[in-house]
Formats: structure tokens, sequence, C-alpha cells
């Protein structure tokens, strides 16, 4: 690495450069959709839900416990001067995010008896919860590194270095151990161990690429202190509510879900809200790769020309709302066949995924603005969506809550909340930053994607009366001709032009 000279121009084709190889990176999480209904089928319903149960708490803890350090890097190390200014900021994340997570694992395994009684499970797996608590926590410290590292390869732009660690290592190989383990006769211990091999595996593989990006002699010389090292631990502070409020929206329904309803159902329900929300993320990972590729690139853009952020933003909108439209509105349509892969209990779930996958597409819209609030408005503004958001989803589910089945009525108070979360920084930024998204192409996207997915939706309604056997396919086709649909008609030529080889190989240009 070297000191950085001119800074080039951010444009559309940078994002769509970046976004290319994040999708990949991310399709760890279409992996994990594949792995869940072998999951289930392995260990039942039930003892899945004690599963999704602790990992919710681990995500809803590191998010706590990392103090924001994976969100400051994309702000603080893409202004950095020098490689050493980067190291000092990668120094500061991994001691103030790891070191604390540290210390609650080492808190909750001495107390896991005193916390067990909280956790709704199966008779059977009763005796279990004790040594899975002892057990899985130390996933809170392995995950915050990994989270930390991988964010610290995005800080530098390096968006595809994930590939390997998010599909092969991460999910692929959890999925190979836990089905060596339940081979073996460990039972539903064996997915807990599973989990904490994939992710010690994957904190490996991560030193190794951060050595590439990172010159590790300057992350091991310099002190705690410095200008860079204070502007990562203050921006990890001031984005931390937020980040946690946003993986509440997440995990605390299946926590929320396990505390109220009383044994085998509180863990069941708790499964059947995870299933719903992995279909969902299939939506939600058109967003995240975009926050992902955004995030950097508008704090560099924010350092040269704030013209190029407006550009980079309208552009993001608009490639957002031709994918996430269709997407949702072909599986939700076909919601039915997607829910059967994981049982005939399952299909309970059905509302829930409907309700997601539409929350999912219109956070995916509005929400493109929070990585954009984050790089160039102050501190200060970030908070307000994350605490509006959480008063509507709780004032939503005092009054939702009763009048019809828990899981229901909880996805649904939560996806009120993740949509007006969602659309506050777009406000904030049109409001204090005079920043919006809606140019004059925007208008004439928005309509041909609307009309594309109507069409979509409805022919998908119709491919979930087939049998399962066909449908299943079917739905997929359908979903991803909505998509090309959507792009290669709705887009205008200078956004399709911008995916490069891409567009040229799949005709949409």
């Amino acid at each position: 690495m070297s000191e950085d000279t001119a800074q080039p121009a951010v444009t559309s084709r940078s994002v769509a450069k970046g976004l290319g190889t994040t999708v990949l990176a991310r399709l760890g999480a279409v992996v994990e959709i594949v792995a869940q209904p072998l999951y289930v089928l392995m260990f039942g319903l039930a003892g899945y839900g004690l599963y999704a149960v602790l990992w919710a708490t681990i995500n809803l803890l590191e998010n706590l416990f990392d103090l924001g350090m994976t969100s400051a890097m994309q702000r603080t190390v893409p202004q950095s001067a020098s490689d050493a200014d980067a190291a000092a900021a990668l120094r500061t994340a991994m001691l103030w995010g790891v070191g604390p997570c540290l210390i609650v694992a080492a808190l909750i395994a001495f107390f896991a008896a005193d916390l067990a009684p909280f956790l709704n499970v199966a008779a059977k797996d009763r005796p279990l919860v004790v040594p899975a608590i002892q057990l899985f926590v130390w996933a809170l410290p392995l995950w915050a590194f990994v989270e930390i590292a991988t964010s610290a390869m995005r800080a530098r732009m390096v968006f595809g270095a994930e590939i390997r660690l998010r599909i092969v290592w991460e999910q692929i190989m959890r999925l190979v151990f836990a089905g060596l383990f339940f081979a073996g006769g460990f039972g539903l211990k064996g997915l807990f161990v599973a989990h904490l091999c994939s992710l010690a595996i994957t904190a490996v593989l991560c030193v190794r690429l951060l050595r590439r990006y990172y010159v590790f002699g300057e992350l091991l010389r310099g002190g705690r202190g410095g200008e860079t090292a204070k502007n990562t631990f203050w921006a990890g502070l001031s984005i931390l509510p937020s980040n946690v409020i946003a993986r509440l929206f997440g995990d605390a329904p299946a926590l929320i879900l396990n505390l109220i309803l009383p044994g085998a159902a509180g863990a069941a329900a708790a499964g059947l809200f995870t299933i719903a929300r992995k279909l969902s993320s299939v939506v939600q990972l058109v967003r995240i790769a975009f926050v992902y590729v955004l995030a950097p690139l508008a704090a560099s853009a924010e350092r040269a020309d704030r013209a190029q952020v407006a550009d980079i933003y309208a552009y993001a909108t608009r490639l957002i709302m031709a994918i996430a439209l269709p997407l949702a509105a072909v599986l939700a349509a076909g919601s039915a066949p997607l829910l059967s892969l994981f049982g005939h209990e399952a299909k309970i779930a059905q509302a829930a995924v409907i309700i997601l996958l539409f929350a999912r597409a219109a956070e995916a819209v509005l929400g493109i603005s929070l990585p954009v609030l984050q790089v160039v408005a102050a501190f200060r503004h970030q908070l307000t969506a994350s605490i509006v958001g959480v008063i509507v989803a709780v004032i939503a589910g005092w009054l939702i809550v009763g009048h019809m089945d828990a899981l229901t009525g909880v996805t649904l108070a939560m996806s009120i909340g993740l949509v007006v979360m969602g659309g506050i920084p777009m406000l904030q930024l049109a409001m204090n930053e005079k920043l919006h998204p809606f140019d004059h192409q925007f208008p004439m996207v928005a309509l041909r994607g609307i009309g594309i997915t109507l069409v979509a939706g409805g022919a998908a309604l119709l491919a979930g009366r087939l049998p399962d056997a066909i449908a299943l396919p079917l739905i997929v086709l359908l979903a991803v001709a909505a998509i090309w649909l959507s792009l290669r008609f709705a887009l205008p030529h200078a956004d399709r032009a911008s995916l490069g080889k891409t567009a040229r190989k799949l005709k949409l240009i």
C-alpha cells in the first residue's frame, strides 16, 4: 500500500463495479437460506428455534458491544491520508470492538445457569440449554472479529474479498460440519459446534486477507492515540445506537416470541420467524450490497465533491427500485411453495413472510439514504430515525399484537417500524443537506418498474397453484425474468451501460 495522492471521481460506474463483487460476497445469505430447511430436517423446528434464539442474541450483543466499530471504519478509513492512519483506525476498531465482546462472553458463560430459565424450549431440549449457552457464547468475540475484519476490507474499497469467507467458509463449511456432527450422533449440540468451527476458520482467513490491504507493521507499531484513532472511536459511538436498533428489528422479534410463548411453542415461533426473516433476506441482500458499496464511496466522494454524492445516491436508488420491487412481489406471491421446503409446520409463517418481503423492499428503496447520511451529515442526525422507528414499532405492537396471532402481529409491528426508520434519513438528507435521489429520471423508472412488478406478481400467483415440484423452479425463473425485464425496460440507458460487461452479457444494452 502507498500514500494516497489524487482521488479519482466517484461515479455510477464506481458503484456498479463494487456492487457486482459485493453481491457475490453476500450470496452467503442465499446459501444460508438453502441450508435452513436442512437444519430444520436434522434438528427439528423446536431445536432449530433454540439455535435461532441464541444466534439472534449473539447478533444483538455483538452489535451493542462492538461499539459501532464496523460502521466507524466506513467513515474514517476512506478518508485516511496514509497507511499509518488506516492501520490506526483498524487497531482502534479491534481494541474497542472485540475486547468488550470477550468480557461479555466470559460473564455470560459464568452466569449461564441463571440465564437459562429465560429461554422457552421443548422439554427434551431443556438439559441442553446451559451447556449450549456456555459453548455458543464464544461465537460472540469470534463474530465481532470477523465483522470488523471484513468491514476493514470494505473500507479499503476491496468489495470482493469477502466472497470466499462468506460463501465457502462461513456458510458452506457450517453446513458441512453440521451434517457431519449430526451423522456422528451429536444431536442439536452438533449445530452449535459446527457454527463455532465455521467462525473460527473464517477468523483465521480474515487475518490472511487483512495482511494484503493493511500494513501490519504500522498496525503493531502505533500507539492508541492520534487523530484517526479518536475519530474512529467517536464515529463508532455515534453510529452505535442506530446500528443496535437496526439489529433489533432483525433479531428481537425471535426473542420476543420466545419469551411470550411458553415451552416448545416459544421455540417453534422463534424458528418460524427466523425462517420468514431468512426468506425475506433475499430482498434485504439488495439493500445490504448497496450499503456496503455506497458507504465508503460516499465518504470518498464527499471528500472531493458533494455533486458526486448526489449522482451516486440517485443512481443507487433507481437501481434498487428496479431490482427489489419485482423480486419481493414474485417471492411473496410464491411464498407457499417456498415455505413447503421447511415442512408443513412452516406454512403458518406465510403471512409473516409476505409482510417482511414488502417491508424489506420498501426499506431497500428508502434505506439507501442511511449510508449517505452517515458520511455527509452530523453524527447527531443519525439517531433520529432509529429512535422514531423503535417508538413506532412499539406503539404498533401494542395496538396490533393481541388482535391476531403472535407471529403475524410481532412481524407486522416490526415491519412498520422498519419502513419508518428507512424513510426518515431520506427526509433528513433532503431537508438538512439538500440531497435527494429523485431526479428527472426517477418517475419513469418507478412507473415502468411497478408495471413489471404487477405482471410478475400475478404470474407467480398462478405458478404457486401448481404442484410444489413444478412451482418452485418456476418461481425462481419468474424472479430472474422479472428482474431482467425491470433492468432492461425500466432503467435509462446510461444506468444500464454503467454495468459494463455484465450489461452486455445479459443483453441489457
